[in-house]
């Protein structure tokens, strides 16, 4: 006797193996994972609770981040000028190094030259730079009323004098403004605080630079292990062109700041103009932004020259514009030879930036954190973007 046949199930789709899985479809256990992460996203952007929950503590973590950033500001700045400073000093502590010299024989030579140079400024330069404040902002008024009636001055045009004038008052205005004064010891509460505060800086950034210069190579090697064996060389010689330019800007932009202010010092002591301790302090804090600081100063030395003398000021004018050209072509190629070069345009705006947000502090470290900027663009964003074809 022969059987019927026996009919068959019919097949029924796999159960699903996790969550997410469609019926009938299997999912690796490699792709499983971001599935059910994408699921679970997909799930709680569904949740506006959650999302406005979620926003409103990344709003508050910001917020405190903010204000904790801010209460540490002026420390921040002290260790940014003292880990500037070390870099600065560090080409001449190899320098010496070069000639055999112990690093911590060199480093105790260059820092006791640092500070014995920072104790003559603060005894020989800045008392009488103070006292020449007082005097220029009592000079102002006698010096308007002789500009008014000088011969030279009523033969200029009415919209010459004009500009005169105000340029003048707003010259005056800055000088005699009491934070200025204030800053200057205008007040005796004023100048103790202003006194004491400056020394506590001081001792503090001293503090810091010498144990940055001290433990800079400890500090790379640091920098390094944090990188990835295969990147450490490239690491190494990025960090090592970076610190070297930033060190030359540095070391390059006081450099020719101080022959500006020596020279200032000298032209008006030569041409017999008055205030000289105060417009070589001047001419030193305006020439450290780059390529243009120079310019700037021309202009503003030749008008307060002009109180004087229009002769004087021409006389001025046309040395300063001499010293310039001798800077730019002559002593800027030597001082500056190691220093990454940048765009005038990048140049003035680094500069504006700076000062805008940190003052002097800000204009002297525009040029090394752009060269430095640039410097990373050109060996590692270009070559990448090279490649992609």
């Amino acid at each position: 006797m022969t059987l019927p046949p026996r009919a068959e199930a019919p097949e029924t789709p796999d159960p699903p193996d996790a969550v997410g899985e469609a019926p009938g479809v299997r999912v690796s256990p490699s792709t499983a994972a971001p599935l059910r992460r994408r699921l679970a996203v997909l799930a709680a952007m569904e949740r506006p609770v959650i999302i406005g929950f979620a926003a409103a503590l990344g709003v508050l973590g910001a917020l405190v981040l903010g204000s904790a950033l801010g209460s540490i500001s002026t420390i921040l700045a002290y260790i940014a000028l003292a880990l500037f400073l070390a870099l600065g000093l560090d080409p001449i502590v190899r320098m010496l190094e070069r000639r055999r010299i112990p690093r911590g024989a060199a480093i105790g030579i260059v820092f006791g030259v640092f500070c014995l140079l920072v104790v003559a400024l603060l005894v020989f330069v800045l008392p009488p730079v103070v006292a020449q404040v007082g005097e220029f902002v009592a000079y102002i008024p006698e010096a308007l009323a002789d500009l008014r009636g000088s011969e030279w001055f009523t033969g200029l045009a009415p919209d010459v004098q004009a500009a005169l004038l105000t340029a003048a008052e707003q010259l005056r205005a800055i000088v005699s403004a009491p934070q200025t004064l204030a800053m200057l010891g205008g007040g005796v509460l004023a100048a103790v605080v202003g006194l004491v505060g400056f020394v506590t800086a001081s001792f503090i950034v001293v503090a810091l630079t010498l144990y940055f210069l001290a433990s800079l190579g400890a500090m790379k090697g640091a920098l390094y292990s944090l990188a990835p064996a295969r990147n450490r060389p490239t690491l190494r010689d990025m960090t090592e062109r970076i610190t070297a330019s930033v060190g030359s800007a540095l070391l390059g932009s006081v450099t020719l700041s101080a022959f500006n202010a020596a020279t200032v010092f000298v032209l008006h002591l030569l041409i017999g103009l008055p205030f000289p301790a105060l417009m070589a302090a001047v001419a030193f804090v305006i020439t450290l932004v780059p390529l243009f600081g120079s310019v700037i100063f021309l202009v503003l030395g030749s008008i307060v020259a002009l109180f004087s003398s229009p002769l004087q000021a021409l006389i001025f004018a046309v040395a300063y514009l001499v010293y310039i050209q001798l800077e730019s072509y002559v002593i800027s190629p030597r001082v500056m030879n190691r220093a990454v070069s940048i765009p005038a345009a990048l140049v003035l705006i680094g500069a504006l930036v700076g000062g805008t947000l940190m003052g002097v502090l800000g204009v002297l470290l525009a040029l090394p954190v752009m060269a430095s900027l640039l410097l990373i663009i050109h060996e590692l964003v270009v070559p990448k973007q090279d490649l992609k074809v």
